[in-house]
C-alpha cells in the first residue's frame, strides 16, 4: 500500500518518483528549522501538530534525523538539537566569518547611530542575517545571526533585490502580504538604485523601521545589505538624513575590504 510519500501509479509516476525523495530532504529541513533558540525541544506530538504533517511521516524524519545526529531524543521523549550538528555550525561559522576590519566598521556605524547594525545575504525569497553589532540603546532592533527574514518587506530587501531577475521578483512577490505587483515593486527598486540606499517603516513588522545600503563586489554586482534598524519613532525624517550617509559610507568600506569568500 502506498505511503504519503509515495508516487501514485501510472501517469507521472516517474516525475514523481524524482520529486518524492526531494520533497523528504524538504521535509525534514522543515522540521529542524523549527528548533530555535525559543523553542529548542519538542515532543512527537508537538512536531506533528506544528508542520501539519502525518505523524508516521514526523516518526520517520526524527528518526532518520537521530540516525545522523542532526536531532536527540533526550528525557521524557522530548526532542532536541543533535551533536551532529556542531559540525555543520563550525562549518558554518568558518565560511562565513566576516573579516574584523569588516566588524570594526560595523561598530563604528552602531557607536555613531546609536542603533543595531546587521548585514544580510540573499538566499532564494528570504535574507539571512550572517553579522550583527547590536545598539546600545536598552529598546533596540532584535535580529538573530542566522534569522532568516522575508525578501518581500524592508530596506535591506530591496538593496538585495537589486538586479534581480524576474522569475525570482515574482517568486518574493508570491509571498507578499501586501499584494504589490511586478512594476510596482520595479519602481520601488528603480528608487534604491538611485538613492544608493533604502528606508522602509513598518513593512515588515509594525514599529520597526530600517535604513540599508548595498556591499558590492569588484563588478558591482551587490553582495549583501549592510543595514541599521531600530524602532520607528528613533527614525524620524531627520535622523535618517543623518544616519544614511553614515550607512552608505560604512557599506562602501566594506565593500572595499570584502566580506570573505563571497567578496
Amino acid at each position: 500500500m502506498p505511503t504519503t510519500d509515495d508516487p501514485p501509479a501510472g501517469g507521472a509516476a516517474g516525475d514523481n518518483a524524482q520529486a518524492s525523495p526531494v520533497r523528504s530532504v524538504v521535509r525534514a529541513l522543515d522540521l529542524l528549522a523549527l528548533f530555535t533558540e525559543d523553542h529548542a525541544t519538542w515532543t512527537v506530538r508537538e512536531l506533528t501538530e506544528t508542520s501539519g504533517l502525518a505523524k508516521t511521516t514526523v516518526l520517520r524524519l526524527v528518526d532518520t534525523l537521530q540516525q545522523r545526529g542532526l536531532l536527540w531524543s533526550g528525557e521524557q521523549g522530548r526532542i532536541s538539537a543533535g551533536p551532529g550538528l556542531l559540525r555543520w555550525a563550525s562549518l558554518a561559522q568558518t565560511a562565513w566569518r566576516v573579516p574584523e576590519q569588516a566588524r570594526h566598521v560595523m561598530r563604528e556605524l552602531s557607536d555613531a547611530c546609536g542603533e543595531t547594525v546587521n548585514l544580510y545575504v540573499r538566499s532564494g525569497t528570504t535574507r539571512i542575517c550572517v553579522e550583527q553589532q547590536e545598539g546600545r540603546r536598552s529598546v533596540r532592533h532584535i535580529v538573530r545571526v542566522g534569522d532568516e527574514l522575508p525578501l518581500w518587506g524592508g530596506a535591506a530587501s530591496k538593496v538585495l533585490l537589486s538586479g534581480a531577475d524576474e522569475r525570482s521578483l515574482a517568486a518574493v512577490l508570491a509571498l507578499d502580504p501586501h499584494g504589490r505587483t511586478i512594476d510596482q515593486l520595479r519602481a520601488e527598486l528603480a528608487e534604491v538604485a538611485a538613492r544608493g540606499s533604502a528606508v522602509s517603516h513598518g513593512e515588515r513588522e509594525v514599529g520597526a523601521s530600517g535604513l540599508a545600503a548595498p556591499v558590492v563586489g569588484d563588478d558591482g554586482a551587490v553582495l549583501a545589505a549592510l543595514a541599521l534598524g531600530g524602532p520607528t519613532p528613533r527614525f524620524t525624517a531627520e535622523a535618517v538624513a543623518d544616519f544614511e550617509g553614515k550607512v552608505r559610507d560604512a557599506a562602501s568600506r566594506i565593500s572595499r575590504i570584502g566580506i570573505g569568500g563571497r567578496a
